[in-house]
């Protein structure tokens, strides 16, 4: 099973239910929709904006469509978390309440354009508000899986240089145990009806503001955000995104991959963390005006997914672990297949579409609503990309050749493009090859242009969706005292497509203690040095790791034994 969208692999599940509006021949797009007023910047007929603010000039300008009575009633945001409570939001409502949230972020925090925000909250509303609310004030947000730990939050404070974090009264202990390292933190805000020292409540600020605010000029390649994202080797690289790559892109593109309304309905359940969730519940859906539905969801329960998926939504995104899980209860574990895709459909009436990105653009490939389905396939490149397969020259193979997914970036650099790897232009430089962006992905191209996924090119491990880098692993277990030395690389799941396995060479002093035990002994440290999702879910005891003449650990050699390669 292949998990992309940095990399995740996601699965679009259409209806066939469509409203009757009509639109130059569109038969459901508004006729004073904000994406269709940049109709002549899609057609080359204008130019690209200079200036670009997507809380100004997309969310507000649904806002006054929405009070000229020109867009349907549903709620542009609409939350619950399955205890009864529940949040419904129209535009308006969504921009008086970020105004307030941007002026705690200036006036009471002393934020100031370009300054750095760490944002670690669950599926929960305040999270909507702090992204539109830094928008706003040009403030560039960070958004962190909730599975943090104290050691990722720091090296994420610290290479940020971020001034202020928002998090829950959970992570507030982790985030003390290392604020006094981080200088550059000035303000810390809770999201939690308790209090703590040191931390300022985020909801009594909030809520006895003013919601009179003036939504900062930004330019349309100013940063937006920022997202960690894991390599093969060292620290979890900071991919810098704009208001125009996140931002303006989604006007920029045509109606590919979700094709949505004013009058529908999308849910994602990915987590907060990852790009999938910013594009997917957040900049995608209201370009086109649509609602965003959110359950809080602490854990995966399929039940609840299908049930509510059957009684609310017309769309469902979500990473393709998640699907896999759904498609257990009717099939017994069996991975995504033609035979699956199937049984899929007879079991719900709904197409399963694929869809690939990365955290560094975003959407690369999609089969996009009325294209054929092939199972397997991604489908073909997006609006705003070439893309393409190459050799390790940069020359571009022919179809059905395997080589590496690349996008061309000259000698124009597509606007949904990252803006670099803040800090480390030596990784930037390299990330590209010749007129390519390399994507470490591996792949083939047929005849019609449909991409099928092979495999990363790298030993980068996505389990669940989660990308996890050997080095971090790696150097959480070499810290306890029975570990000599260690190899990390990834292994096939039936659920998660793959996990992370451990190579372990053990020091003598621990070698007759058992097994069993000092699996979970290390198991557990691994899960307390560094965020849980990355602990070794299989573990293997070796006498010693396969090296190069040099002393390098053969990391292909064990990863392609346990794929059955060799």
């Amino acid at each position: 099973m292949k998990l992309l969208l940095k990399l995740q692999k996601l699965k679009l599940l259409w209806t066939l239910k469509l409203p009757n509006r009509t639109f130059h021949g569109h038969p459901r797009l508004l006729s004073s929709d904000v994406y269709s007023q940049y109709e002549s910047i899609r057609q080359g007929k204008q130019e690209i904006p200079k200036y670009f603010n997507f809380a100004s000039d997309v969310l507000d300008k649904w806002s006054e469509i929405e009070k000229a009575g020109k867009r349907p009633s549903n709620p542009a945001f609409w939350w619950i978390n399955g205890e009864g409570e529940e949040v419904k939001w129209s535009f308006e409502e969504l921009g008086f309440l970020s105004r307030k949230v941007a002026n705690v972020l200036t006036k009471e925090c002393g934020l100031q354009k370009g300054d750095k925000l760490i944002l670690i909250l669950p599926r929960i509303p305040e999270w909507w508000l702090v992204k539109v609310a830094c928008m706003r004030a040009g403030i560039v947000v960070i958004p962190g899986t909730s599975q943090l730990s104290a050691k990722d939050i720091l090296y994420r404070l610290q290479a940020s240089k971020a001034a202020c974090i928002i998090t829950t009264g959970k992570l507030a202990p982790a985030v003390d145990s290392v604020a006094s390292q981080c200088q550059l933190l000035k303000t810390k805000l809770m999201v939690s009806k308790g209090s703590r020292e040191g931390w300022q409540n985020f909801t009594e600020l909030y809520q006895n503001q003013s919601a009179d605010h003036s939504c900062i000029k930004t330019r349309i390649q100013d940063p937006m955000m920022i997202f960690f994202t894991s390599g093969t080797t060292g620290s979890p690289k900071m991919t810098q995104h704009s208001q125009g790559s996140l931002g303006f892109r989604p006007l920029l593109s045509e109606r590919y991959w979700l094709d949505l309304t004013p009058s529908q309905i999308i849910w994602n359940t990915a987590d907060t963390g990852w790009i999938l969730t910013s594009i997917a519940s957040f900049f995608d859906p209201w370009v086109f005006g649509s609602c965003i539905f959110i359950h809080n969801l602490p854990q995966t329960d399929s039940e609840v997914i299908l049930n509510v998926r059957g009684k609310l939504l017309e769309i469902y995104l979500s990473a393709e672990s998640i699907i896999a899980f759904l498609v257990f209860n009717f099939l017994g574990g069996e991975p995504l297949n033609p035979e699956v895709m199937e049984q899929w459909k007879s079991h719900t009436g709904l197409d399963i579409h694929e869809v690939y990105g990365q955290t560094e653009m975003g959407v690369i490939c999609s089969v996009s609503k009325g294209m054929k389905i092939k199972p397997g396939s991604m489908g073909k490149a997006a609006p705003l990309y070439d893309v393409q397969i190459i050799d390790k020259n940069a020359n571009i193979l022919p179809p059905g050749q395997q080589g590496e997914i690349a996008i061309r970036s000259k000698p124009i650099r597509p606007l949904g493009f990252f803006s670099e790897y803040l800090d480390n232009p030596k990784k930037t430089a390299e990330s590209e090859r010749g007129d390519f962006y390399v994507t470490g992905d591996r792949g083939t191209m047929d005849e019609e242009g449909y991409f099928q996924f092979i495999g990363r090119d790298d030993d980068i491990i996505i389990s669940s969706g989660y990308r996890i880098g050997p080095f971090e692993v790696e150097s959480a277990l070499i810290e306890h005292p029975a570990v000599v030395e260690t190899a990390v690389v990834s292994s096939p799941d039936p659920l998660r497509g793959e996990v992370v396995k451990a190579f372990v060479v053990l020091s003598p002093t621990f070698s007759s203690t058992d097994l069993k035990s000092l699996t979970r002994d290390l198991q557990d440290h691994v899960k307390k040095t560094t965020a849980p999702y990355k602990y070794p879910r299989k573990v293997e005891f070796v006498k010693e790791l396969p090296k190069t003449v040099t002393g390098k650990i053969k990391r292909n050699e064990l990863r392609d034994k346990e794929w059955g390669r060799i």
